[in-house]
């Protein structure tokens, strides 16, 4: 089971770094790339584990709260994203 969780561990972090490295610099920081995918990996960590935590309140409210700050940093970073993004988008009726 930890080996496991180990694994999809690994694999998520990798998954993050290939990701922040597709993000153009000019949408973003490395500082919110890399809380972006920091972020991911905590939702992927606090989901895995939160079966293991059935009989623990403290953990499972802890997991929980793990998930929900996570989901709001990453839900930021796409509203962000999207923001600059129209920034460089032409108006209509605009020429170049």
């Amino acid at each position: 089971m930890y080996l496991t969780l180990a694994l999809v561990f690994l694999l998520a972090m990798f998954l993050g770094l290939e990701l922040i490295r597709k993000v153009p610099s000019q949408l973003h920081t490395p500082l919110m790339s890399g809380s972006n995918a920091i972020s991911g990996i905590c939702i992927i960590g606090a989901m895995a584990l939160a079966p293991l935590t059935e009989d623990n309140l403290f953990a499972l409210l802890l997991s929980s709260a793990a998930v929900a700050f996570a989901a709001i940093n990453v839900v930021g970073g796409y509203v962000v994203t999207d923001r600059m993004l129209a920034m460089f988008q032409s108006k209509k009726g605009e020429s170049k």
